[in-house]
């Protein structure tokens, strides 16, 4: 899945999703699971992802004190939506809380997951970008550059 979709919430806290996303999703792909991200927003994974996600926490010990909060601050707010007959999903309401949504969203598709962030967060989110994202990367990939 790529790319970012701008969305805008119901007076119910529901969002509908934009067709590009569905068909990059597949058609039985109707289930999902959305927590709490690591920074202020939201993470939706289609079931079997999340399934994925699941068997990964459960290789975690639960007598480690570390590796036992990993486990809990990534259930934390961890709630089950489908996605209804308009291709719409609702939003728990205490993880909008969470992410300061309101009226608008932006979908941020990557990988096998989508963000959910409020409109305001994504663009602050976004103005951060460094101002060398190359030596970024070159850090991130372990380029070494006196190498070169």
């Amino acid at each position: 899945m790529t790319g970012e979709y701008n969305c805008k919430i119901d007076s119910k806290g529901r969002i509908r999703l934009p067709s590009k996303l569905i068909r990059q999703l597949g058609e039985g792909n109707k289930v999902f699971t959305i927590n709490r991200g690591f920074e202020q927003h939201l993470i939706m994974y289609p079931r079997e992802v999340w399934e994925q996600k699941t068997e990964e926490m459960n290789q975690l010990s639960l007598y480690r004190t570390d590796e036992r909060k990993v486990v809990r601050f990534f259930y934390r707010g961890a709630s089950e939506v489908e996605m209804d007959g308009a291709d719409r999903i609702l939003l728990p309401k205490g993880l909008m809380k969470f992410a300061q949504i309101q009226d608008e969203v932006v979908l941020f598709a990557y990988r096998d997951q989508i963000e959910i962030w409020s409109k305001e967060g994504y663009e602050a989110m976004i103005n951060e970008e460094p101002e060398n994202f190359a030596t970024l990367a070159d850090k991130v990939f372990g380029v070494d550059r006196t190498d070169l």
